[in-house]
């Protein structure tokens, strides 16, 4: 995710506050959010590049709003910081009620920025009444990217990168970056990564540079003057690698649905996803092969949280945290779960749960293409946010252009 357009702003409140803040939610008393958030329309801003969840979210409109009276309206991103923007924007005009964005589906370096430059409401997500089914000690549910959440953003997704292959056409994955080249090298025009700054690039040249790096622990702090140092064998593996890409590394798929279209079509036999469950659920619906399977590489895979968070200014803040509330729940987090609706990591713990939603979890059949846990592994730490940041920029002005 680009942080282009939060750069762009340029200093994040020049100009005096023209209005004075109205009284905020207090997510202690859930009553009285309830009461506030009936009627309330929710601006949720979140990723709209994938018709599966593009409907879950259209779900999670309907029960919302058949139980507690919030309308939701999904504003479809195709980058998360033209939301960050947009509420940067609204501070420097001293708006600080009446903002057009309630929620925004966010991670890493936008949260980082927004963090930082006091743009959230919260703290929130502890005080939700599903909270206590999060599974707070053993997933990565309370930092974000290295950052600390401390409950300014609620998780409602877990995920690990996972690569997926035609087993037909494929059926010895390369599992390690050298072996990824040397098969990219002997195979060319088989392989391709959304271009960044696209989520899923981004995060494949962060999983690249984990393994290839001398020292991966140091990217668990910011960037700074060991970056070049700290780069430069990334920067050698992907020139040995571009022109042995899909159409010699001169154009590259804009989104992740876009590789899948891309091996369904037999043009590519390896792809990037950062769920696990997005081929059994793209082989539901008709969008790979049955001979679509997952795999993770011999060193591991990096794992995450997606989270929401509320901007300080959102318009709707009580109904944003009923939404956010919602989506913790055993029902939405089951039917997140589901391989042909989106196939994601639930964030609750099982222990957390009554007996009957715990049966339900065990009962739910993961797909074909789906890993176990145990399969999975441990998943990698994400580096610091300003790695990703860099590295984007980097890319863009080394292979952007087809260069």
């Amino acid at each position: 995710m680009r942080l282009t357009a939060i750069l762009a702003a340029g200093v994040f409140a020049t100009a005096a506050l023209a209005e004075t803040p109205s009284p905020a939610p207090n997510p202690d008393n859930w009553d009285a959010v309830l009461q506030d958030a009936n009627g309330e329309t929710v601006y949720w801003n979140a990723w709209g590049g994938s018709p599966q969840t593009n409907d879950f979210i259209a779900w999670v409109g309907q029960r919302v709003k058949d139980e507690h009276g919030v309308t939701l309206k999904h504003v479809k991103l195709s980058d998360t910081a033209d939301a960050v923007s947009r509420v940067i924007a609204e501070k420097s005009a001293g708006k600080t009620n009446g903002g057009a964005v309630d929620m925004i589906w966010i991670n890493g370096a936008n949260f980082a920025a927004m963090k930082d430059a006091d743009l959230l409401f919260g703290p929130f997500a502890e005080a939700l009444p599903n909270w206590k089914f999060v599974d707070a000690d053993g997933k990565t549910v309370t930092t974000d990217f290295t950052v600390p959440t401390e409950g300014y953003e609620s998780p409602w997704a877990m995920a690990q990168v996972v690569f997926i292959y035609d087993s037909e056409t494929l059926p010895n994955p390369p599992k390690s970056a050298a072996a990824l080249l040397d098969w990219a090298q002997a195979n060319p025009g088989r392989f391709t990564f959304p271009q960044p700054p696209d989520f899923l690039g981004g995060t494949f040249l962060k999983q690249m540079l984990i393994e290839l790096a001398d020292d991966p622990s140091v990217l668990q702090s910011p960037a700074g003057a060991n970056y070049a140092d700290v780069t430069a064998p990334l920067w050698q593996w992907l020139d040995a690698l571009t022109p042995s890409l899909w159409r010699q590394g001169r154009a590259f798929p804009q989104t992740g649905p876009r590789q899948l279209q891309l091996i369904d079509d037999g043009e590519i036999d390896l792809a990037i996803s950062f769920s696990p469950g997005e081929a059994s659920a793209a082989i539901a619906n008709d969008l790979l092969p049955d001979t679509a399977r997952t795999f993770v590489l011999d060193g591991g895979t990096l794992g995450n949280a997606s989270f929401v968070a509320i901007p300080f200014n959102a318009s709707a803040k009580a109904g944003a945290m009923v939404v956010a509330d919602f989506l913790l729940s055993p029902e939405a987090q089951l039917r997140a779960q589901t391989p042909d609706i989106l196939g994601y990591g639930t964030v609750l713990n099982m222990d957390a749960l009554a007996a009957s939603d715990r049966d339900a979890f065990a009962a739910l059949d993961l797909g074909p293409a789906t890993l176990s846990p145990a399969e999975l592994g441990q998943a990698l730490p994400e580096p610091h946010a300003s790695w990703m940041t860099k590295i984007e920029q980097d890319w863009s002005t080394r292979y952007g252009a087809g260069n």
